[in-house]
């Protein structure tokens, strides 16, 4: 194992979970500390996620990740990591691994309060919170809820940021989640990679976020996408228009003109996943976005 790298103390809720599904593993933090996602969560396909905070000893990202990938369980790696460190009393970590299995650890001197809960698929953290009201009703937000894995992850954090999270107050946010291949252009596995570092209230920009990160680079089934039609066609050229892409007429027909302007228009706005030009498709939240951002009054 690598030597021990230790932060100032990170005072934080956190939810690890994974979907047995997607194959999704991530991790979500809220926390009154700058840039909290620079050093609370770790995930990586296949293998695990993982939460260190309190007197953050931040080699329990790779490493747990590291034994987990080598097939240990999320319990196994985190006993390994635990009995290695002689400041294990002020640590404190979750894990879960990509079969579902969960662990988590609170040092007997992180301050109070501290505690964890683990369930199928997840393990909630915290210290320095208002009770453990935080942590429980995270557990349970996360258990209830179904659909994407960083939706959960980040309804579980709302739901503590809520019951009353870090007593200090709030500053920063993150999620992370990690895919096979979901990065931009399926170049790396991070699926979301999203941070607030300081702002009044992190949870609830991080939401923002992880709204524009669905419409930009979310899909639809194809069987939700909208056919580019010629009624469309004139409303997005009109559209178009008004922006200085298109300066042709208002005819709806799919010419050389209209064509080259409607890719400008996608690309400007970061709708390629969003819209197929081949097929002729819109998704209907991209629709929805640019008439309620570019349509008329």
């Amino acid at each position: 194992m690598r030597a021990q790298s230790i932060h100032p103390v990170v005072a934080t809720f956190s939810i690890v979970g994974v979907d047995l599904e997607t194959g999704d593993l991530g991790a979500a933090v809220a926390s009154k500390f700058l840039a909290v996602g620079a050093v609370v969560p770790w995930a990586n396909a296949g293998a695990g996620a993982v939460a260190t905070q309190a007197y953050a000893n931040v080699a329990y990202g790779p490493d747990g990740i590291a034994l987990m990938r080598e097939g240990l369980s999320a319990a196994q790696a985190l006993e390994r990591l635990v009995a290695a460190d002689d400041g294990r009393d002020q640590r404190q970590v979750g894990l879960v691994d990509a079969r579902g299995g969960a662990a988590a650890y609170t040092g007997a001197s992180c301050h109070a309060w501290a505690g964890h809960q683990t369930g199928a698929g997840f393990a909630c953290q915290g210290n320095i919170l208002t009770g453990p009201e935080t942590t429980a009703v995270m557990a349970a937000t996360f258990a209830a809820k179904s659909g994407a894995l960083a939706d959960r992850l980040l309804a579980a954090l709302e739901a503590g940021d809520a019951a009353g999270g870090d007593r200090r107050g709030r500053q920063s946010a993150a999620l992370y989640v990690a895919r096979h291949e979901g990065g931009y252009l399926g170049a790396n596995d991070a699926f979301v990679d999203l941070r607030v570092d300081d702002a009044a209230q992190p949870v609830q920009e991080l939401r923002r976020l992880l709204t524009l990160h669905d419409l930009y680079l979310g899909a639809s089934a194809r069987e939700d996408t909208i056919a580019i039609d010629p009624s469309l066609l004139r409303e997005l050229q009109e559209i178009m228009r008004r922006r200085g892409h298109y300066r042709g007429a208002i005819t709806g027909a799919w010419d050389e003109a209209t064509e080259r302007a409607l890719m400008e228009f996608v690309g400007t706005e970061n709708l390629e996943e969003r819209v197929d030009m081949k097929a002729r498709t819109i998704d209907a939240p991209a629709l929805a976005f640019v008439r309620k951002t570019f349509g008329p009054g």
